[in-house]
């Protein structure tokens, strides 16, 4: 049964636009050793004791989860728990909330219920907070701490409404204020903090910006290879050169977010960087498959061998998402956002399609069923593509795929 935890008619000008294999951990920093029967911290482990015992306890805690490798980055209306549970089931070790609104998720009853939703088997989950209030983020923080890994902090988001909100990257500019909240977390919460940050355009401003999140008490950090300027993400590379340089600089477990578009990229990124694990955003949105080593015909390159039909596309697995939607119910405006980005290059081939979901005030899940069909009965299929290697169904990432 999903728990569900809390939205409110203005919500689109609250929130912005922000995601065990031996062979890829040993890429990795070896973790401290830990007692896999040791009890649950206790509030503020993460910044008891020295440094090194608080980098030891972050390692150990990461261990325990896994130390997982293909995630599924946090994404405002897009990682909710049905998308989430697709991933999941083709691949994704772990997986970010959406980004929630700490001060309307601490007032607002009806947001909690219907923006954060969870389950047993959704785990390991990051749920994160956008905020500039430290009383307020531990507040919402504490409501959801039972049901989640870690309590991530919305340090990246770059979007004008983040600028007049006063949170996400626009918060680079009050470094006091980041560490409060960063400090208030670790001293009281139960389990880890993590944070979610750009890049600055100088990268020794980077450096001690990560450095004092760590000193601050993160036990975990994402770092996005963007500037807060660099919006675009398809026409402006993530700097993996700066990532690398992140994680060699910090002693805590590191993630990379940027230029994750198939399995390749995985593989790259983790080689050139060393972190620890590989966030996936706009990618998964097409292609919730990703992970699985699943591709779309945008990443075969033409005249390149060994890739085939992977019997797979994209209405089969909105198909899936609309049965886990009915599963654990999300709001429609999350459900008609995953139609658009699974089916975009259908509804190029059949733009009638397109406009009969677009002239639908009022969405059942009777009728999207019915607009995939009749995908199908007017003949449009674009396949998802796997490397030869992976046609049995072992993913990239040296695991099974999990088509069950």
């Amino acid at each position: 049964m999903a728990s569900t935890l809390a939205h409110c008619s203005d919500l689109d000008d609250l929130l912005c636009c922000d995601q065990q294999d031996d062979r890829l951990r040993d890429q990795s920093p070896e973790a401290p050793p830990f007692c896999a029967d040791e009890p649950p911290p206790p509030p503020g482990w993460c910044l008891s004791g020295g440094a090194d015992s608080r980098i030891e306890r972050a390692w150990a805690h990461w261990s325990r989860l896994g130390r997982p490798k293909l995630i599924v980055a946090p994404m405002v209306d897009n990682s909710e728990l049905p998308f989430r549970m697709l991933c999941r089931k083709y691949g994704a070790d772990a997986a970010y909330t959406p980004m929630l609104h700490s001060r309307i998720f601490t007032e607002n009853e009806k947001y909690r219920s219907q923006e954060f939703t969870t389950c047993e088997e959704d785990r390991p989950l990051f749920v994160q907070f956008c905020a500039n209030d430290p009383d307020t983020l531990l507040e919402a923080a504490r409501r959801v701490e039972p049901y989640c890994d870690y309590v991530d902090i919305n340090l990246g988001c770059p979007q004008r409404i983040a600028k007049r909100g006063n949170y996400g990257a626009f918060l680079m500019d009050k470094l006091p204020l980041v560490k409060s909240l960063v400090e208030k977390l670790a001293l009281n919460l139960e389990v880890p903090v993590s944070c979610k940050i750009r890049l600055f355009p100088d990268l020794q401003d980077t450096i001690k910006y990560a450095r004092m999140l760590e000193e601050a008490g993160c036990s975990l950090l994402a770092v996005h290879g963007r500037t807060r300027d660099e919006k675009d993400g398809k026409k402006i590379r993530a700097n993996w050169d700066a990532i690398k340089a992140v994680r060699e600089s910090v002693r805590i477990p590191v993630l990379a977010n940027g230029n994750t578009r198939h399995m390749d990229d995985v593989h790259r990124c983790l080689a050139e960087t060393g972190v620890e694990g590989v966030l996936s955003a706009e990618s998964l949105l097409e292609n919730p498959a990703l992970f699985a080593g699943y591709r779309t015909a945008e990443w075969v390159v033409d005249g390149e061998k060994g890739n085939s039909d992977g019997k797979l596309d994209q209405a089969d697995l909105l198909v899936e998402y609309l049965k886990l939607c009915e599963q654990y119910p999300v709001p429609w405006r999350m459900i008609r956002s995953h139609m658009h980005k699974m089916l975009g290059e259908w509804f190029k081939v059949q733009p009638q399609v397109r406009d009969e979901l677009n002239a639908q005030s009022k969405l059942t899940f009777e009728f999207l069923y019915g607009l995939v069909d009749r995908l199908g009965e007017l003949g449009v299929r674009i396949p998802l593509y796997q490397k030869d290697s992976l046609a049995a169904g072992v993913s990239q990432n040296g695991f099974a795929a999990s088509t069950s």
